[in-house]
């Protein structure tokens, strides 16, 4: 198991999962758990495996808990899937797929989801949250891979997908890029940006906050650019204001650390 700094973040954890992408897809297994209920389940399933080099990547810090035990245990015994308490697109064709792996990067990606959804309603929205790492990965190349078939279903063919990644973005890319909808993946991951910050501050630093992904949503969804523009000026007020107060203060705005899922 591969454990975090006090922000969240191991500077040398994103090369570390690169060098495991690159060694046999026979015996290489990732785990990214975005809770502590997923951590469990993923942990359980590592310790029944056998001839396998399972590698999890978990903080020591308190997260929030998103999943119960059932739906943790479905979760991880899929590696990915739709969330459905994040997502408003039941029955309907998505604007946006946001899409997250890790648990900080999906706490703020569910935050940036509940922003949106707030002041956008008719936003249709879908939330992907991927534990198994090698999910990204076609079936062909990998074991725990996906099919063509599987991917579209989640990601679409056509919609902007906004990715929120832990470690380094390019190995999103390089692990899905034989899909489809390739083309309208953008991914947000850790750019080597910051040192001693308030978890908030590290974030924005490397563009995987709450506010930079509502703004990405904006720009990349075509109906939105003129009819925004004012959550978006909103967004980056709140950029400058959360960096000020951490530089001046050494922790985060108490509506930050204390966040909670709206619902």
């Amino acid at each position: 198991m591969w454990r975090k700094d006090h922000n969240g973040f191991s500077h040398q954890e994103p090369c570390f999962i690169d060098l495991v992408t690159n060694k046999s897809p026979t015996v290489t297994r990732i785990y990214l758990p975005p809770d502590a209920n997923t951590l469990l389940a993923v942990t359980d399933q590592c310790l029944r495996s056998t001839d396998c080099i399972n590698v999890i990547v978990a903080d020591k810090q308190k997260h929030l808990q998103f999943t119960t035990m059932d739906e943790a245990i479905v979760h991880c015994s899929k590696g990915i899937g739709i969330w459905r308490r994040a997502s408003n697109d039941e029955g309907e064709e998505p604007d946006v797929v946001m899409a997250s792996c890790g648990d900080v990067a999906t706490q703020e990606a569910l935050a940036a989801t509940a922003i949106l959804r707030e002041h956008l309603p008719d936003l249709k929205l879908r939330f992907v949250n991927v534990v198994d790492l090698f999910k990204l990965q076609p079936a062909s190349e990998h074991p725990h891979g996906s099919s063509e078939r599987e991917f579209d279903s989640l990601f679409t063919v056509e919609k902007p997908i906004i990715f929120n990644f832990h470690g380094y973005p390019w190995l999103i890319h390089k692990l899905a890029y034989r899909f489809t909808n390739h083309a309208n993946l953008h991914v947000r991951g850790y750019k080597e940006k910051g040192n001693i910050n308030t978890p908030l501050e590290l974030a924005i630093l490397n563009q995987v906050d709450r506010f930079n992904l509502a703004i990405d949503v904006l720009d990349r969804v075509p109906r939105l650019h003129n009819k925004a523009a004012h959550l978006k000026e909103r967004m980056k007020n709140e950029i400058i204001l959360n960096l000020t107060y951490a530089r001046e203060n050494g922790t985060d705005r108490e509506e930050i650390t204390n966040w909670v899922w709206p619902d």
